[in-house]
């Protein structure tokens, strides 16, 4: 991924440097288990860590990798360099590449969960702050972009909070799915390794040993890890887009926070864009690009293939380093979020009441009318609003087969803006606690 898009804690789990300190560790911990089962010298074991606090050097694995055109031979070279090649000649006994590889990337995967789980803590952290604090600012609620029906402003952030939540529970599970490990040889058979040895080196490394490996850890756990990511992804982009139309010039009842000397045009200097979000809605669709590859992973052929690697070296850093970074800049832009309540309140009532027209529906139902008879009466003086901007309650008033059954104080009491809002502490208690 580029710089632009990238923080470091998450890159640096993808350098090459921390790649070969996990193969590394890996061989190392394997040749310790081998040496308790008396498979090699515990001598020669412990030569192995002679390389423990040694930075390798990643141009020399290359250049050796240009030769012999093998990753994981040409890290054992140089390990053989550092350690000797007398100490080395056990290093990697009974193993395969793909044991290394494998458990590798899912020590990768497990880590960048970390750092993503710790995002969402961050980012739930700061929903919760303001969805208190607009726990009862008005706004109206829309479908189909339409005016429907009051909310409040509290209330699209505690959905989006009970969504992040349930994101956060999807990244945990992804997480320990993906916590697992494999050495066991050549097709998965540990016929050249004893089991203890990778049971040893899953231990060592926070995994658990996986079930059935064939010859590579099977990618439905892959799949389901980068699905989850894509979920969450999508949910970003759900709360982008929310805060992309309210910051709209003709609702504006929030916007990204304009910062100092900020410019939000090269031509037009009045311009704030919401760029930030717009940005986030570009950044959710390069993670979920990477769902249909992780799926199309799964089916590998007979014991193993490498049709899955090249997918994985550009998914598994490009992926988690713009989520990371998706998520920083999502929890940036709520905590900053500037809310107009006043705006909100001037947009609910710019059709002089026609949001109440339900309350209206129903309260003609309950005089006797039929369902379809009130909504006839309804609809008809709701359209004098749309059609000619009158007052929706003036209109109702006027209307003779409404004044038959409804008196001017009943028709008011429909129109109590507080009658929409009275179970909001009951959506907090469920979402919050």
């Amino acid at each position: 991924m580029i710089p632009r898009y990238s923080r470091p804690d998450m890159v640096n789990v993808w350098s090459p440097e921390t790649k070969f300190r996990i193969w590394y560790e890996i061989e190392a911990h394997a040749c310790d288990a081998q040496a308790e089962l008396g498979v090699i010298p515990k001598e020669s074991a412990a030569a192995v860590w002679k390389a423990k606090n040694v930075e390798f050097d990643v141009a020399r694995i290359d250049d050796i990798e240009a030769v012999t055109k093998h990753d994981v031979i040409a890290f054992l070279t140089h390990l053989a360099e550092i350690i000797g090649n007398e100490e080395a000649r056990f290093v990697h006994q009974g193993m395969t590449s793909s044991d290394v590889l494998d458990t590798c990337f899912n020590v990768q995967l497990v880590k960048a969960a970390d750092i993503i789980i710790e995002d969402i803590d961050k980012l739930l952290a700061v929903i919760k702050r303001r969805a208190m604090e607009h726990k009862d600012t008005v706004c109206i609620g829309r479908s189909h972009g339409i005016h429907a029906e009051p909310v409040t402003f509290g209330l699209k952030m505690a959905q989006a909070y009970a969504e992040m939540d349930r994101n956060r529970a999807r990244m945990v599970e992804a997480r320990r799915e993906i916590a697992t490990g494999a050495v066991s040889g050549a097709v998965g058979t540990f016929a050249n390794i004893d089991p203890y040895v990778e049971e040893y080196v899953c231990e060592k490394l926070g995994l658990v040993p996986e079930p059935v490996s064939t010859q590579v850890i099977p990618r439905d756990r892959h799949a389901a890890f980068f699905a989850a990511m894509g979920v969450v992804s999508s949910s970003i982009e759900r709360i982008a887009i929310e805060i992309r139309h309210l910051q709209r010039t003709e609702v504006l009842e929030a916007e990204e926070y304009f910062s100092p000397g900020q410019k939000g045009s090269s031509a037009m200097p009045h311009k704030r864009n919401p760029v930030l979000t717009e940005n986030l809605t570009g950044l959710a669709r390069l993670v979920r690009m990477a769902v249909v590859p992780a799926l199309e992973n799964v089916a590998l052929w007979h014991e193993r293939d490498i049709s899955h690697s090249s997918v994985e070296r550009n998914i598994g850093p490009d992926t988690t380093v713009t989520l990371d970074f998706a998520l920083a800049r999502l929890t940036m832009v709520i905590d900053k979020l500037v809310v107009y309540p006043d705006t909100m309140m001037k947009n609910l009532n710019k059709f002089r009441g026609l949001v109440h027209s339900q309350r209206v529906l129903l309260a003609l139902t309950q005089k006797g009318l039929s369902r379809e008879d009130s909504y006839r009466l309804v609809q008809r003086n709701a359209m004098k609003v749309w059609e000619k901007g009158a007052d929706f309650m003036e209109e109702l008033k006027a209307d003779p087969e409404v004044k038959a059954v409804m008196s001017d104080a009943e028709i008011e009491k429909e129109f109590d803006l507080a009658y929409h809002t009275k179970h909001v502490d009951t959506i907090f208690k469920r979402v919050f606690g």
